[in-house]
């Protein structure tokens, strides 16, 4: 029996990707909500029960994510929604970055990195000085990436992630419109 080769992801143009700033009822956003909804029901239904999904996506109202406090923004490439993620104001001079999300079917693509630069770019641009986000104790992925792009985990790292909770982080931005070595 020989095993199955490993598809490689197809390549990140950045050139064919448009970076849409939406509204939460924006039918482009639905992809984003579903699968999230289908991720946390996978990763932690047996922690905190069916629905449980659909309840923390509508934790916040809409409005959070919207500007000038806010904002919500999707990727997509050849008009599919492929990956996204909003912030929503966490205090005076920090944003809360919430629904990082990349589409199963285009990880390990970089797709994550940009969600995550754009929305740091836009948080800066709209005032803020540093970003605060959680990650739940089954994402070690999510984790990791924080990690590899400058976020300061605020648990310690050797504990056993499900003993914790939920995982936050925290990063200061630069100024907008200055760029730091990561960039």
């Amino acid at each position: 029996m020989t095993a199955e080769p490993e598809v490689q992801p197809r390549p990140l143009d950045r050139a064919a990707l448009d970076v849409l700033i939406l509204p939460m009822q924006d039918p482009r956003v639905r992809p984003l909500l579903d699968e999230l909804a289908v991720e946390y029901d996978t990763r932690y239904g047996d922690l905190f029960g069916s629905g449980a999904a659909a309840e923390e996506l509508n934790r916040y109202p809409a409005a959070e994510f919207e500007g000038p406090t806010g904002a919500l923004l999707i990727i997509q490439e050849d008009g599919k929604s492929i990956a996204g993620g909003a912030f929503r104001r966490y205090d005076a001079t920090t944003a809360e970055l919430k629904r990082i999300w990349t589409h199963s079917a285009h990880r390990r693509r970089g797709l994550a990195r940009l969600v995550l630069a754009e929305l740091e770019s836009l948080a800066a641009a709209r005032g803020y000085t540093s970003l605060y986000l959680t990650t739940g104790p089954r994402q070690p992925e999510a984790k990791h990436l924080y990690l590899r792009t400058g976020y300061q985990a605020q648990f310690d790292l050797a504990a056993d992630p499900e003993t914790i909770g939920a995982l936050a982080f925290t990063k200061e931005l630069p100024a907008a419109g200055t760029r730091t070595a990561q960039d």
